[in-house]
């Protein structure tokens, strides 16, 4: 089972972090997942990490929709921090919205990172969602 050192899963809905975590025990092996209820408690925690020196989260899943700070808000603060390290960034929605694809594209040229769109529920989490390449043999 391929390892990463942290992931944030940063959603206000119980039941799609649940499943989130329940995919990702059978996926990878991470001993250090963390849970934000909105955009900001999700920037707090990276600023933190940042200042004691330690890792960037290895992968991010971000909903769209919350209160407080959402993704798209949470994106563009992350954009502006520069991350040095590489991460990986799944935007999850519920929404049918076509603009939410176009903003994400938007968002995806000029992200220094990978970002993914992803719609719910979601009922598998891919090797390319956790910064994993595939190579075919």
């Amino acid at each position: 089972m391929k390892k990463v050192s942290c992931i944030f899963i940063v959603d206000d809905d119980p039941i799609t972090v649940f499943g989130i975590k329940r995919m990702l025990k059978s996926a990878v092996e991470c001993n250090d997942i963390q849970i934000f209820q909105n955009g900001l408690e999700a920037q707090e925690a990276y600023k933190e990490r940042m200042e004691k020196g330690l890792a960037a989260p290895n992968v991010i899943f971000l909903d769209i929709n919350m209160p407080i700070m959402d993704g798209w808000e949470f994106l563009e603060a992350l954009i502006n921090a520069d991350p040095k390290e590489h991460i990986t960034v799944n935007m999850i929605t519920s929404s049918i919205d076509p603009l939410d694809y176009k903003k994400w594209n938007g968002f995806k040229n000029r992200c220094p990172f990978n970002l993914n769109f992803k719609n719910k529920p979601i009922f598998k989490i891919e090797s390319n969602e956790l910064g994993f390449i595939e190579i075919a043999s």
